[in-house]
């Protein structure tokens, strides 16, 4: 723990937290940046009685729609009793004044967050079942809540959705590059071509896989999903296909059979752990979505996480981020995209086979 770790002004904190946090009190914060982020900052605030966490936008080089504090308030302010766990929030503050950036506050959830392949690796087989189970449920019941009936029905514009997403993540990468990438644009280009037609709408996560969950302490149970920030209403299964980028082992296509490099990419390879096709079978089953055109989704969000990893590059050469591992981003970029195109070049949509 620390007096005022570096984003986060606690002598202004503490009083903004005493007259609009239930059960904030005057007394003195403490707080630390909790590891494992690579977005928005995410801190750990106590007052020796009450837990809760902080979450602000990283510190430089944010991009216009991105690392929306009120979005992600929002949407978890929605979802609170519904079949989707998610912690309870507390507050919201868009005065910039207060620590230099939007924040929110919410309750400390107990539980683990799983952030790699060994960890996952020491999972018995009936628990990594029970958790693989588990995700692949909790998505289908998101995708299943009538977003109107939980006041969320002005949260997006699912109408062109899909469209509109694939345009905007081209704008992003411009926003984002630091180099000359022509993979991404030939990608983009084949996604473009590819594009299909969506089904029923419904609230999007924009984010969810294994390390944005939280599992209980004591048992295989999803008791909270985390980092809401790229939520809004439309295609469900950019949601799907953005969890099988990061589930399924993953080689990028070329003759070093090298393995993608995402933390818990290949927990389908581990004991106990379903495998692609289990996850889409169960998936189906449970939202009777057609899943015809999977791998564009697939293809999609190795490009949109390959665009988000070169946004996280430009902040490290900025030299505006905070913790280890950013200077492995613009590496693993390159590595995605050639995995893209392995999937692109053996679908059965001809237009992702370029």
């Amino acid at each position: 723990m620390t007096t005022t770790p570096e984003g986060l002004d606690l002598g202004a904190l503490q009083s903004w937290f005493a007259a609009h946090v239930a059960e904030a009190g005057d007394g003195p914060l403490t707080a630390s940046l909790i590891a494992g982020g690579r977005s928005n900052l995410t801190y750990f605030v106590t007052d020796d009685t009450h837990e809760w966490v902080v979450r602000r936008p990283p510190l430089g080089h944010v991009v216009a729609t991105a690392h929306d504090m009120g979005r992600e308030y929002r949407v978890m302010s929605a979802l609170q009793g519904s079949t989707v766990p998610v912690p309870v929030t507390r507050a919201l503050c868009d005065d910039l004044s207060v620590i230099g950036a939007p924040f929110y506050v919410m309750d400390r959830v107990e539980g683990r967050v799983v952030r790699s392949t060994t960890e996952l690796a020491g999972f018995e087989t009936a628990d990594a079942l029970a958790v693989s189970h588990g995700l692949v449920d909790v998505l289908a019941r998101l995708h299943a809540i009538d977003y109107d009936a939980v006041g969320l029905g002005e949260f997006g514009r699912p109408d062109g959705f899909l469209a509109r997403n694939v345009a905007r993540w081209g704008k992003q990468w411009q926003a984002n590059k630091t180099r000359e990438l022509p993979a991404i644009d030939e990608l983009a280009r084949r996604i473009d071509a590819a594009l299909p037609e969506s089904g029923p709408p419904a609230i999007v996560h924009g984010d969810y896989r294994l390390e944005n969950t939280m599992l209980a302490t004591d048992r295989p149970e999803i008791v909270a999903v985390l980092d809401w920030e790229m939520s809004t209403l439309g295609d469900p299964l950019t949601d799907l296909g953005l969890f099988l980028v990061y589930w399924v082992h993953w080689d990028s296509g070329d003759e070093t059979d090298r393995a993608v490099p995402l933390a818990t990419g290949g927990a389908s390879g581990l004991p106990g752990f379903i495998s692609l096709e289990a996850v889409a079978e169960r998936y189906a089953t449970q939202t009777g979505r057609d899943l015809a055109n999977l791998d564009f989704y697939i293809v999609f969000a190795f490009y949109k996480l390959a665009v988000i990893l070169e946004g996280i590059n430009a902040r490290f050469l900025m030299g505006k981020t905070l913790g280890e591992g950013f200077d492995q981003m613009g590496q693993m970029a390159t590595a995605l995209l050639d995995a893209a195109f392995d999937v692109a070049n053996r679908s059965e949509i001809r237009a992702l086979r370029g």
